[in-house]
This record gives structure tokens, C-alpha cells and sequence, in this order.
């Protein structure tokens, strides 16, 4: 099974395989700076594990879990 952004705890960090998606999700993922080989560092999951705030490309970026499933991470 592939490991997904999701799947980190804070304070992990991970370098991203590939992006999944349809369309405009998988569009806006890549836009922001999420693209294979950007590595990525969990800073904070809210209690509930939505949302999450990671750092890519020294910005600071919060995501739902719905789109974190979408980040294939290399393990």
C-alpha cells in the first residue's frame, strides 16, 4: 500500500513520489508547489487529523485530508 501525506505524524518529513487527483484538485495540488521530488515537513494535525499544515518550498501550506490522501509520499 502506497503512503500518503496523511499518513505522517508532525515533525516527519517526506519527499513526494507523485500527485493524484482529478482535474482542478490535482491542478491546484501541483500549483502550490507539491510536485514529485519536493520534500515535504508536517509542522501540525489538528486533533481530528483535519486539517494539516506541512512546509513545501519554504512556504507554509495547509491542507484537508482529502487532499493529502492525493500526495503519494516515498517511504
Amino acid at each position: 500500500m502506497e503512503k500518503t501525506l496523511k499518513d505522517l505524524k508532525p515533525g516527519e518529513k517526506a519527499v513526494v513520489a507523485k500527485v493524484t487527483g482529478e482535474g482542478a484538485v490535482r491542478r491546484r495540488l501541483l500549483d502550490m508547489g507539491v510536485t514529485k521530488g519536493a520534500e515535504i515537513l508536517v509542522r501540525k494535525v489538528a486533533p481530528l487529523g483535519d486539517p494539516i499544515e506541512v512546509n513545501v518550498r519554504g512556504y507554509e501550506l495547509t491542507f484537508r485530508k482529502a487532499d493529502a490522501e492525493n500526495i503519494i509520499i516515498e517511504a
